[in-house]
C-alpha cells in the first residue's frame, strides 16, 4: 500500500528551498480526506532536509491523508535565519490556498474538509509549527488549522538559565542578551493564543529537548487560554518521531484519528 503513494513537488516561492512534496492518499475513502502539513526539524540547519520526514509522509498518505511535507530556508543557505525561516513556514502553510490545491486531483480535492487542517512539526519543526500557526491566527484565506502537534519541540526559547545552543544562536544571529527581541518573537510559549488545539508529544527519555519543556509549555499556554495538552511517550527519545514504527508516531496517528 505504501509503495502506491504518489508524490508531487510543488513550489510556494522562488527560492531554492521554498518548495514541498505533496503526497496523495493511496487508499480510497468515502468520507472527508484529511490534510496534514509536515514541518521537519534538524536544528534549523541545512544539515537536515524535508526528506527526513519522507517515511512519515508516506505512512500518513497510505492512511488516506493528503500530506504537504515542506522545506524552508535554513541556516547555512542564502536567506536562512530569523525571521525569514519562520516566514517561509507561514508562506508554505498559506500555499494550501493555491499551489497545493492545484496539485490535487479533482476526485480528492472535492472530498477535503479544509476546516480541519493538522500541522505536525518535529523538534525545530515543532517550534516553527506553533509559531507559524499563531502568526496565521490558525487560518489561511481558505483553510483553518484545527490541530498542531509539536513533537519533542523547543517551545520556550527564552530560558535564560540554560545555555543557548549554537544552532539556536545561529538561527537568531546572536545570543539572547544580544538580540532579545528575536528570541521573544520566535518563542512559541510567548505567542498570542490561537483557535487551534496544540498537542505536545514528547518522549520521556529525550536527551536533546527535555520533556520538561513540553510540560512547562502546556501548563503556561493553558493558563493563558490556549487549548493544549501533553502526551508523554514513555521510554522513547528525541528521534523516534521520524520512525513510523515508533510509539511516538502511533501516538501522533491516534491524535490525528486516521
Amino acid at each position: 500500500m505504501v509503495n502506491a503513494v504518489k508524490r508531487v513537488k510543488v513550489a510556494y516561492g522562488e527560492r531554492n528551498s521554498q518548495f514541498g512534496h505533496v503526497y496523495l492518499p493511496s487508499v480510497p475513502t468515502a468520507g472527508p480526506v484529511p490534510v496534514i502539513v509536515l514541518i521537519h526539524g534538524g536544528y534549523w540547519s541545512t544539515e537536515f532536509a524535508l526528506t527526513i520526514e519522507t517515511a512519515i509522509a508516506r505512512d500518513l498518505a497510505a492512511r488516506g491523508a493528503v500530506v504537504w511535507n515542506i522545506e524552508y530556508r535554513r541556516v547555512g543557505e542564502d536567506g536562512g535565519g530569523w525571521p525569514r525561516t519562520g516566514n517561509d513556514v507561514v508562506a508554505a502553510i498559506s500555499a494550501l490556498d493555491a499551489p497545493v490545491r492545484y496539485a490535487l486531483p479533482e476526485e480528492i480535492l472535492n472530498k477535503i474538509d479544509w476546516s480541519k487542517v493538522a500541522i505536525i512539526g518535529h523538534s525545530a519543526g515543532g517550534q516553527l509549527a506553533v509559531w507559524a500557526t499563531s502568526r496565521l491566527g490558525a487560518r489561511t484565506k481558505k483553510a483553518s488549522i484545527a490541530t498542531v502537534i509539536a513533537q519533542a519541540a523547543p517551545l520556550d526559547l527564552q530560558v535564560r538559565e540554560r545555555a543557548v545552543r549554537p544552532s539556536l544562536r545561529a538561527l537568531m544571529g546572536g545570543s539572547i542578551t544580544e538580540v532579545p527581541a528575536r528570541y521573544a518573537d520566535a518563542s512559541p510559549v510567548d505567542q498570542p493564543i490561537f483557535p487551534a488545539h496544540v498537542v505536545a508529544v514528547h518522549g520521556t527519555e529525550d536527551s536533546s529537548v527535555p520533556v520538561e519543556v513540553s510540560r512547562d509549555y502546556v501548563r503556561r499556554a493553558s493558563t493563558a487560554g490556549q487549548s493544549a495538552e501533553l502526551i508523554e511517550v514513555a521510554g522513547e527519545g528525541h528521534d523516534v518521531f521520524v520512525d513510523p514504527r515508533s510509539r511516538g508516531h502511533r501516538e501522533t496517528v491516534r491524535v490525528l484519528g486516521i
